[in-house]
């Protein structure tokens, strides 16, 4: 099958096609095996699993935490040098490429890929963690004061901006421009090009597929599975039913449902429309949550929270000499480890639809905006958390409590909750659909070797596959299968990150090789 790019045509070669479909005989069957053996290994023995692979990501953010420190840096300072050098100009696809997408479905397509399902998750929960010391505090800072208060929503903020999204970022740019501008696979492995040549479509790329395809399928796995315990945990906590796996199950055969149907219309009808939808309601959300708090509270809170955003953006980003080393390993190690599960699916995907759009565009859409956006949204939710703590609001009087249920004992304090713990279900069910969708199309073109251009149904295969390895888990392993999952998927993180550190290099090589 033939693909254009930038003017360049290539066929992705040693694939099968089989009654229409088209996968890669190499990554193809050893990704399916690697994971098959993967869920075996986790619900033999659950709990046994469970605790070596939790061993293994402990060792991992603890003997490569500056490694994971250092390269979340280097990225940013990336990202940073791509808006303000020549290189900001070069365009996916050539200098005459034309966008694909409208600046906002761009934007709201990659940003409910990227973030959508943390920002309820996370929303309230992680600020009161932190101004609580649920586990600990940023640089020791002594908890339920108001220097505690300003230090969360720092810590939060830097959690959620600029170093996530540059990693995102950096892998967009260099399977886009490999892909589009280059005429290679849509593949991480194309970005070996520079270094190895053609041997990049030979062994050591075909493992580098390999391992982004596991990393996606079980970071995402467990997204879904973590999901599903936060909507059922609020909806049960809003009608005062008690949980059940069958409210489970039946969130995420809703997901799956809707998530095939819009991946069968296709990338405009189907995975843009419900991106579009998706903000529209986050917008309604968020404007009935800052009309609950308050106009005026809210607009002088957003500017503290930039305040300490930039206050405690050095000091947070440093790694040498901690005072606070178990709040550090525990959080930022930690979420630079689990925005590698994502790396893969976010950065192929934002790379997928960002095709006629230059290179400083994409710094100031997928890590600019989203900056601006998490301000917005944790001070809306968070700091206003907090603030209902200091005045006394029984929603916290225990400390943060249940993670699953911190935003709708919140949204409680404010009015309108019947509007707004509905919102809150709904946006959790099309988050992860269109988190999930972006999933298989990026999965399933690793797995076809680099092909963008493979049947719809083939896409809704490996849904179906994310999904099954959600439910095994689930329903033979319990939770503690599944956790375990997510431990052995947050232990690959800094194996990632040297991945893309190399392709970045072999990208800043390929580009100081083209004449000016």
């Amino acid at each position: 099958m033939k693909h254009t790019a930038g003017g360049v045509d290539f066929r992705p070669e040693a694939n099968i096609k089989v009654l229409g479909l088209n996968f890669h005989k190499f990554i193809f069957p050893v990704s399916i095996l690697f994971m098959l053996v993967a869920v075996v290994a986790a619900l033999v023995d659950p709990p046994a699993a469970g605790r070596f692979l939790e061993e293994l990501k402990q060792a991992s953010l603890k003997h490569f935490d500056s490694f994971t420190m250092l390269a979340g840096n280097i990225m940013v300072l990336f990202c940073a040098a791509l808006a303000i050098t020549p290189w900001g100009s070069i365009r996916l696809g050539g200098k005459h490429a034309k966008p694909e997408f409208k600046t906002l479905s761009w934007f709201c397509m990659m940003f409910a890929a990227g973030m959508g399902v943390g920002l309820l998750y996370w929303g309230v929960a992680e600020p009161v963690a932190h101004y609580t010391a649920w586990f600990k505090t940023p640089l020791n800072v002594i908890k339920d004061t108001p220097e505690a208060a300003h230090a969360a929503m720092g810590a939060t903020i830097f959690h959620w901006s600029f170093h996530p999204w540059a990693i995102y970022l950096t892998t967009a740019v260099v399977v886009g421009y490999f892909g589009y501008n280059k005429g290679l696979p849509f593949s991480l492995s194309s970005g070996l090009q520079p270094f190895i040549g053609k041997a990049h479509k030979g062994t050591l790329g075909h493992v580098v597929d390999v391992f982004t395809v596991v990393l996606t399928v079980f970071g995402h796995a467990t997204s879904i599975g973590l999901a599903a315990m936060q909507a059922t945990a609020g909806i049960t906590h809003v009608l005062g039913v008690p949980n059940s796996f069958a409210y489970q199950m039946l969130f995420i055969g809703v997901v799956v449902v809707v998530a095939g149907f819009t991946l069968m219309r296709g990338l405009h009808n189907g995975v843009k429309v419900l991106s579009n939808i998706n903000m529209f309601i986050a917008l309604s959300l968020f404007l009935a949550v800052v009309a609950g708090v308050g106009f005026t509270t809210f607009g002088s809170n957003v500017v503290s929270t930039t305040v300490d955003y930039a206050k405690y953006f050095l000091p947070l980003s440093n790694w040498i000499d901690r005072p606070d080393q178990e709040w550090l390993h525990g959080w930022t190690v930690f979420y630079w480890a689990w925005w590698c599960t994502w790396g893969p699916l976010v950065g192929v995907f934002v790379a997928r639809i960002s095709k006629g759009r230059t290179l400083r565009q994409m710094v100031g859409v997928v890590l600019v905006a989203p900056t601006l956006v998490s301000i917005l949204w944790f001070t809306a939710f968070g700091d206003s958390a907090i603030g209902s703590i200091l005045h006394g609001s029984p929603a916290f009087a225990q400390g943060l409590g249940n993670v699953d249920t911190a935003i709708f004992r919140f949204l409680e304090t404010i009015p309108m909750f019947a509007f707004t713990s509905v919102a809150v279900v709904m946006l959790l069910v099309i988050f992860m659909v269109t988190s999930v969708n972006s999933a298989a199309i990026v999965v399933d073109n690793l797995a076809a070797g680099g092909n963008p251009n493979t049947p719809a149904i083939q896409q809704v295969i490996w849904l179906v596959m994310i999904a099954l390895v959600t439910v095994i888990l689930f329903v033979i392993g319990d939770e503690s299968a599944l956790k375990g999952i997510e431990a052995g998927a947050i232990a690959m993180g800094p194996p990632f990150l040297a991945l893309i550190l190399v392709l970045m290099v072999g990208f800043i090589k390929a580009v100081a090789q083209e004449p000016r």
